[in-house]
């Protein structure tokens, strides 16, 4: 009894580090340090919730959800569902392809750590991003409502674009908190921090394209 009791006090203090690492990052990197398969497992409900809400978050700033009420057949109720599954699909799919790559960009730098190690760092940088879906999103919708999902909305007008960019400002947020995250965890210096993340972003970004060019030609 005692060890199932120890084991939901360290699940709950890695959900109260989701919210410390927006605030000061480097003792909840620090914490990654240790991978085992018992703090792996008390943190996986963490890592698992924020990598959810970040891909949420992320998927409502793809072009496809700026055009989903361009259908007639949906409304509101129905872009919440779609964003909900297909948030947690996307931001799965970033979190298992986007931390094997850091993983191997980590590993070509000197880096011992395994790939699990990896995709929790990357989710615990996501933070901000998840934290745009709690902030950011609901102010937007606030104002333009149903329009933000239709073609043609704000974002060609008036403060669309500028709110628009806000949000990339929780996406620098990440990949600074990164940055941190790689130094802290591997003791690294900066430069070599930095060469990792760059290294990371250079072979997504590659990928992306790759798939960009392959869904156009198909």
């Amino acid at each position: 009894m005692a060890t199932a009791a120890e084991s939901r006090n360290e699940e709950k203090a890695w959900f109260l580090r989701a919210l410390l690492v927006l605030q000061s990052p480097r003792p909840v990197f620090a914490a990654l340090r240790d991978d085992s398969d018992e703090a792996a497992e008390a943190r996986q409900d963490a890592v698992g919730s924020i990598v959810w809400l970040a891909g949420i978050a992320a998927v409502l700033a793809t072009t496809v959800a700026s055009t989903l009420l361009d259908d007639v057949e949906l409304d509101g109720s129905l872009v919440a569902v779609w964003a909900f599954l297909a948030g947690g699909l996307y931001g799965f799919g970033l979190y298992f392809v986007v931390g094997k790559v850091l993983h191997i960009a980590l590993r070509k730098l000197g880096s011992h750590g395994s790939v699990r190690r990896a995709r929790h760092l990357l989710a615990f940088a996501a933070a901000p991003i998840a934290l745009a879906l709690l902030l950011y999103w609901p102010v937007r919708i606030g104002i333009y409502g149903g329009d933000l999902f239709r073609t043609g909305g704000p974002d060609g007008r008036g403060a669309g674009p500028g709110l628009a960019w806000v949000f990339y400002g929780f996406a620098i947020w990440a990949l600074v908190l990164l940055v941190i995250g790689v130094r802290v965890v591997h003791g690294w210096s900066w430069p070599r921090s930095l060469a990792g993340v760059a290294f990371t972003a250079l072979i997504a970004g590659g990928l992306a394209v790759a798939v960009s060019v392959l869904y156009a030609l198909g």
